[in-house]
């Protein structure tokens, strides 16, 4: 596993976003001109962050203990392992990323933590994911488990590939499973969003700006939870957290779905 440092990576961008310094100059440098085109895309990142939060309290809170983060990024402050253990220390979550950075990194950061599993794989390879050993000693699929997919599918494009990836997933988690999906759209800024599209063709990720019907599509089998499919900021708001000021504008959609 390496990691070269001339190009760009979609991880180690999203870690800029958030502050992190898990990043080098060159992903530093598209972030800048991301930055120009959509300048709120740092808190676009944290809103994702802050979805990511609340999903996992929901999960909790239905009594889910084991988490599948998959395109999981590099693990800065706020990540799965974190929200879970503050409901349950013995929650288990199994990390998933194709970026050998985010998981040098992930490994680094994670130690030799038994509650834990850090797996280079892409969410295409469902069965390599589902039946690694590694995974398989930590989450029993036979009970309910928290599919995360935060941030990460408008990186991959539709395919028949796609879509029996995600019903493999499906088909694997048992009832009461919950699916969390976060997804950039263009919204009304559609010149934007395609030349920052543009933009991440560099790292190797293209962007893909589904719609909504396209991002519902990828539920497929899963039955929402309220308020279903909306702005980052309006699925499940914390008290006091403040409203979304420009709807249209905004970049960040997401959702949740139940397994019945």
């Amino acid at each position: 596993m390496s990691v070269d440092p001339n190009r760009p990576s979609a991880a180690r961008i999203y870690d800029h976003f958030l502050g992190g310094t898990h990043n080098f100059a060159v992903d530093r440098e598209v972030a800048e001109r991301a930055y120009a085109l959509v300048p709120d895309l740092p808190q676009v990142a944290r809103d994702n962050r802050a979805f990511l939060r609340r999903v996992v309290r929901l999960a909790a809170a239905r009594g889910v203990r084991q988490f599948v983060d998959i395109g999981s990024g590099i693990p800065t402050e706020g990540n799965v392992h974190e929200a879970a253990r503050a409901a349950d220390p013995g929650a288990r979550v199994v990390y998933v990323d194709a970026d050998p950075t985010a998981v040098i990194h992930s490994r680094q950061i994670l130690g030799d933590d038994p509650l834990t599993v850090v797996l280079q794989a892409d969410l295409h390879q469902a069965g390599r994911i589902l039946d690694d050993p590694a995974v398989r000693a930590l989450v029993d699929f036979g009970e309910p488990v928290c599919l995360l997919l935060v941030a990460m599918l408008h990186f991959i494009p539709d395919s028949a590939d796609l879509h029996a990836a995600l019903r493999r997933y499906r088909d694997a988690a048992a009832p009461g499973s919950l699916l969390a999906i976060t997804h950039g759209t263009a919204g009304s800024r559609t010149d934007r969003l395609e030349a920052l599209a543009d933009l991440y063709v560099r790292t190797g990720t293209p962007l893909v700006l589904r719609d909504r019907a396209a991002i519902l599509a990828l539920f497929e089998g899963w039955e929402l939870v309220e308020p279903g499919l909306v702005h980052l900021p309006a699925w499940r708001p914390d008290p006091g957290d403040p409203p979304l000021a420009d709807p249209e504008a905004y970049a960040g959609l997401g959702a949740v779905g139940v397994r019945t």
